[in-house]
């Protein structure tokens, strides 16, 4: 069976690893260059694709009439995306007799849209997976293949959590991939009225409000810290503070009233005051210098106040 690939990142090669081992013919693979603006430091798709001498292409726009034509004329049965970044138009998706189908970093209906590792854990959630959904014009939006569900643990953060994805995906496509070989895809139609839909993040989005719960900015942290550009506040000179990992503090500090934002010095800790508890300083990030530990200790005194 022909396959066309669009991929990026290690859950593109996840992907690609997958259909090329269940027997796929791959005819060509899409995906993109990577932005000089971002930390990729995740796997090469571009490679991947050169080191077994498959086709592989990084159009701006795929959605052109030339490499509609150009896909159109490799005559694939079917069409795979595995976190390509950009929509496919109807055109693409009418091409393949067996169907289109997306990888997607959520169980959906829930948590459509852009980096759903991140959003799940900013929300907070104990669980998420993958879906390998049938594509259509809107995203994430076709019937639904096949899921697999990864717990998440109270100390992932979007990296350790994106692993536990990718093995669930790999699992995912061990199963399901030969029933498309068979013409045997199930197909369960979404109730998108149950689920929710999340719009990329930007690094705005990573700052800090002390104001929130302490396990409101535990998230948040866990969400955003490497290899992600990490949660970030002010100090009290205004220099900007990213906090690379903090933890809540279980015992309550009995300090009377303090203004969210404040931060003790315990001479072994440093915790800083959230809207109903503490924060335990592990990992900071400020000028530019790392620190940890005693390293933390002696950079900020009792009284002071993060912004």
């Amino acid at each position: 069976m022909k396959a066309v690939v669009f991929a990026y990142h290690d859950m593109g090669i996840t992907g690609l690893n997958a259909v090329l081992r269940a027997g796929f013919n791959i005819q060509a693979i899409f995906t993109h260059d990577d932005n000089p603006a971002e930390n990729c430091w995740f796997a090469s798709v571009k490679d991947w694709g050169a080191e077994r001498d498959i086709p592989t292409y990084r159009p701006e726009s795929v959605n052109s009439p030339e490499w509609v034509l150009k896909i159109r004329g490799l005559e694939p049965d079917v069409i795979f995306s595995f976190y390509y970044r950009n929509l496919l138009n109807d055109e693409i998706l009418q091409i393949p007799a067996a169907g289109a189908f997306n990888l997607h970093g959520s169980l959906l209906p829930a948590y459509r849209g852009r980096v759903p590792v991140n959003w799940v854990l900013v929300n907070g959630e104990t669980e998420t997976g993958v879906t390998l959904h049938y594509m259509v014009k809107r995203a994430d939006a076709g019937d639904i293949v096949s899921q697999r569900r990864v717990s998440i643990e109270f100390e992932d953060t979007a990296h350790s959590l994106f692993k536990k994805l990718l093995q669930a995906a790999d699992s995912l496509l061990e199963e399901t991939l030969p029933m498309i070989i068979a013409g045997q895809t199930p197909r369960i139609k979404q109730d998108l009225g149950k689920g929710s839909y999340f719009g990329r993040r930007r690094p705005e989005d990573g700052r800090i409000d002390w104001q929130w719960p302490a396990i409101r900015i535990y998230n948040l942290i866990r969400a955003v810290t490497e290899p992600y550009p990490g949660a970030f506040c002010y100090s009290p000179d205004g220099q900007k503070l990213i906090i690379w990992w903090a933890v809540p503090d279980r015992i309550e500090k009995q300090q009377g009233v303090v203004k969210p934002g404040t931060i003790i010095n315990e001479s072994d800790k440093v915790l800083v005051k959230a809207a109903d508890g503490w924060l335990q300083l592990a990992d900071i990030a400020i000028t530019e210098r790392r620190l940890t530990g005693e390293s933390i200790i002696n950079c900020f005194k009792t009284g002071d106040v993060l912004i």
